[in-house]
């Protein structure tokens, strides 16, 4: 019986199954396709947990304390603490999807802080599809 494949923090990104993952992805071409996609692939709660670290994110990004994070969202305080070491020290996908430099600080565009900007509206297609859907959902 062949064993289950696992996936490390140094190997992740060579793995077959990722980059399939990956592949998939970049094919929706539309918040329909993403949608569908994503509720195939994941549960309800997956798709949950997901929309609320994005959330999470956003809220860090703003400068909002680990507590009011967790109070607004309902994310557990470990969840915003982990969020949180992603954003200041993980590949940087949360820093580019919300726009913000180390240490979570939004660029900011004509004195602006405010995450549905004209700045945010340029976020990844994915990232905004995601969080349509969830919105809907």
């Amino acid at each position: 019986m062949p064993t289950k494949k696992r996936f490390t923090d140094d190997c992740f990104r060579k793995e077959p199954w990722f980059r399939s993952l990956c592949d998939a992805l970049l094919l929706c071409k539309t918040e329909e396709d993403l949608a569908n996609f994503l509720r195939d692939i994941g549960t309800l709660s997956e798709l949950q947990a997901w929309g609320e670290r994005l959330e999470v994110a956003k809220q860090i990004a703003l400068g909002m304390s680990y507590r009011q994070v967790a109070a607004n969202t309902g994310a557990s305080t470990t969840t915003v603490t982990r969020v949180a070491r992603f954003i200041e020290n993980g590949s940087g996908g949360y820093r580019k999807v919300l726009h913000t430099h180390r240490h979570h600080r939004i660029h900011k565009k004509s004195g602006s802080t405010d995450l549905t900007s004209d700045q945010d509206r340029k976020e990844s297609s994915g990232s905004l599809l995601l969080k349509k859907y969830l919105q809907r959902h």
